[in-house]
């Protein structure tokens, strides 16, 4: 499966919108916008709603993005995780650092 970034951006404010799958294979592509959305905007949000699928290459893109925001002191974060998404992150301890909010119960229809 392929991963759809949709970008919105306003000022100093970015959102992407995610459906897919987050792999070896589409997180260069994401981290590519990401690190750049992050690199121009003060505040970006990542809604991952509609990403049915994220293996350890894409806990690597967010980290990269978390450690960009900091050097840059932009605010960072994640939201509407689906269920298995967000057990990477509680399993690796990154929701201890990254910003999550609004997990989603359940898996995508």
């Amino acid at each position: 499966m392929n991963l759809h970034v949709e970008d919105h951006q306003e000022d100093k404010y970015g959102i992407l919108k995610l459906s897919g799958e987050i792999d070896a294979y589409t997180a260069p592509q994401l981290k590519e916008k990401l690190l750049t959305l992050v690199e121009e905007k003060e505040s970006v949000e990542v809604d991952l709603t509609k990403v049915s699928y994220m293996d350890s290459t894409g806990l690597g893109v967010f980290i990269s993005a978390l450690k960009l925001s900091k050097e840059k002191d932009h605010n960072f974060k994640l939201i509407n995780l689906q269920e298995n998404v967000y057990r990477l992150f509680n399993i690796t301890g990154l929701n201890e650092v990254i910003n999550i909010e609004n997990t989603i119960e359940g898996e995508l229809s």
